[in-house]
Order: structure tokens, then C-alpha cells, then sequence
């Protein structure tokens, strides 16, 4: 197979990335989008010089090889498993479900149908993650003692109003953790090593129009002895840069946005910068890395190689949001594996 073709469902704010990622790919066909709302099907459609559909089925009766999926997180569990029951690859953006157990079905009906599952957590291949992965990797920090993260943006009532989504335990999967801080959270568990157990507390502050949490903090307590901090809200009064914190024994990387500073005891500070020749396609604050990371599965697909981020590795980042989720709820510490309740849900945190 010398291209594959591919479909992308979802047409979206986040598909703008995906649908100039598979057009700049001389490996990749785009033959497909989709959408259940007709005026971006046919923007999308037409836009791109190819069919366009408003059910998913039609899409995936065309056998494209690879759909990239771009939809509210509700239906990512429900359109993964229809896509390789008919021995399609999958691509789907992060979160990969709203629960543990959907995260579940999806990897098995990957690995039933022999099909590759990729999540997207671009972030992961952004230069500075990278440098601060490898500076702990490598033992240059030493013996890591501990970690800290902040996600403090903003996001007015109309965010969610304006959405018939978002802002929803059932759609969205939760708020600000599921949403915003999920990348941070998968660069701290990727980074700084496995979850031993965590303590958060969530509420509701200032949007009244939605049912979950816009604050969330958690007490993190890594295997390898770390202890790790978490604070991420949406109702800053600006959007700050994203922030991330690793300590050792002889030395600390942060990680600002898309940069990092690397202080090793004795050496000069490193400082690393987002890589210049990387078109900035979408919103600024998803980085520069979809395409690295798209091109990449396109190139694991090809040669049959596991993708980095597959569904295994995908659902840690999920199982760390519920994981602080059940805890808020709960008032209890979760130990790790999570083994979440088939059917939890928190409770409406809007007083």
C-alpha cells in the first residue's frame, strides 16, 4: 500500500488541523468528511474538493482506510468500534471516551479486528516535552522528587452556551480536567512516571450554566516516590501559559507553554523553543505538533509498526482525569489501576 485513504467525521473547530495535516501528506488521500450539522459538511466538503456526508455510516461504507475522529467526546467510543468492525484504522482526538469502560470497548474492538488505534496528545511531540522526557529519562535531573502543573485559562459563559455540548457529565466527560488540563496531565503521568495513588477535590465556581467542574486540584503520589501537584481552572482572568514542573536530586525542567528550561547543578540553563518551520494551523494553544504526530501514524499504519500513542497508552490520560473525578466525588483516595465503577458519573456541581 503506497496511500492511504482517509476520512475525517467531526468537521468542527479541531478539524481544520487533521484536514490540513492529511492534504500535505503525499502518503495520504483525503476522500471523506463528515459531519451531523450539513453547512459544515459541505463547507468542509467543498472546501477540500471532496464527498461529504452527515451520517457516519456512509463514510465508513466507502472503506476508506484510516477516519480521523473529530466529534464531541460522547461519540468517540460508539464511532471507533463501528469504524473497526468494518477494518478501518482509527485516529480519535483525546479524550478517547468519557469513561473508562467506553476507553475499554474501543481497545478491544481494535485488537479484535486487528485495526491500529492511535489517540491524539500532540504535546507529546513538541521539542520542549521531548527535551524535559529525555532530561528524565536520561538521569540528568537525578532522582525525581516531585512535580507541579497549572492550567489557568479562561472561558466565559458563552463557551458553553454557545455549545449544545460542552459543560456536560454525559457529553463532554467533565469540565476543566477533561477539557483543558488533559494534555498537561498526560505530559506529567508521561513524564514523570506512574500514578501510585491521588487525592483531588473539584468544584463549581462561576458557570452556573453547566453542571461541572471549572477548578480541580490533586495530590499526586508517583510509584517511583515523586509527589506531584495539580491545579487547573477556567475562570483565570486571562489565559495563562500552561506550566509544568519537574524536580530532582540535581536539577529541574520546566515546560511554559511550548518551551522548556532545563537548570542542571553546575551546567548552564538549557532553553528549548517550538521548532520554526511548523505551520500554526487552529487555535495557537494546541501547538504545532498534530501533524507531527498524524504524519507519524500515517508512517506506523504503512509500515505496521504500534503507534506511540495507541489505545493503551491513550487511556492513561483519561484514567488520571476520572481517577481525580471519582476522588473528588468519592472524598476517598484512588489507588491505581483505577478500577472505576461501571456507570459512575459525578453528581451536578452547581450550587
Amino acid at each position: 500500500m503506497d496511500q492511504l485513504k482517509v476520512a475525517v467525521i467531526g468537521c468542527g473547530n479541531v478539524s481544520s488541523v487533521h484536514l490540513a495535516a492529511v492534504v500535505n501528506n503525499p502518503r495520504a488521500q483525503l476522500v471523506a468528511v463528515c459531519d451531523i450539522k450539513p453547512e459544515r459538511a459541505q463547507a468542509a466538503g467543498e472546501a477540500y474538493s471532496v464527498p461529504y456526508f452527515t451520517d457516519y455510516h456512509d463514510v465508513l461504507a466507502l472503506k476508506p482506510d484510516v477516519v480521523h475522529i473529530c466529534t464531541p467526546h460522547h461519540t468517540h467510543a460508539e464511532l471507533t468500534i463501528a469504524a473497526c468492525e468494518k477494518g478501518i484504522h482509527v485516529l480519535t482526538e483525546k479524550p478517547m471516551a468519557v469513561s473508562l469502560h467506553d476507553a475499554d470497548r474501543m481497545i478491544t474492538a481494535a485488537a479484535e479486528h486487528n485495526v491500529t488505534l492511535g489517540v491524539i496528545f500532540q504535546n507529546r511531540y513538541n521539542p520542549a516535552s521531548l527535551a524535559v522526557k529525555q532530561a528524565v529519562e536520561s538521569g540528568r535531573l537525578g532522582k525525581i522528587k516531585g512535580a507541579r502543573m497549572f492550567v489557568t485559562w479562561y472561558r466565559p459563559d458563552e463557551y458553553y452556551s454557545k455549545s449544545d455540548w460542552k459543560g456536560t457529565w454525559d457529553k463532554e466527560g467533565g469540565g476543566v480536567l477533561i477539557d483543558q488540563a488533559i494534555h498537561t496531565m498526560d505530559l506529567m503521568q508521561w513524564i514523570v512516571g506512574e500514578i501510585d495513588y491521588l487525592k483531588s477535590a473539584m468544584a463549581n465556581r462561576t458557570h452556573d450554566i453547566i453542571d461541572v467542574e471549572d477548578v480541580a486540584e490533586a495530590t499526586i503520589h508517583f510509584k517511583n516516590g515523586a509527589i506531584g501537584s495539580l491545579y487547573a481552572c477556567n475562570f483565570y482572568t486571562y489565559d495563562a501559559e500552561v506550566f509544568l514542573e519537574v524536580h530532582g536530586e540535581l536539577g529541574t525542567a520546566v515546560i511554559e507553554k511550548d518551551k522548556a528550561r532545563i537548570r542542571i547543578q553546575g551546567q548552564p540553563e538549557e532553553r528549548v523553543y517550538a521548532e520554526g518551520d511548523h505551520e500554526v494551523v487552529g487555535k495557537s494553544y494546541w501547538g504545532v505538533s498534530h501533524k507531527v504526530q498524524i504524519d507519524e501514524f500515517y508512517q506506523d499504519i504503512l509500515n505496521g509498526r504500534r503507534p506511540q500513542i495507541d489505545g493503551d497508552e491513550g487511556r492513561k490520560a483519561l484514567e488520571f482525569v476520572r481517577a481525580c473525578y471519582y476522588s473528588a466525588t468519592t472524598g476517598e483516595a484512588v489507588h491505581f489501576p483505577f478500577n472505576e465503577p461501571l456507570g459512575f458519573t459525578p453528581p451536578s456541581l452547581t450550587k
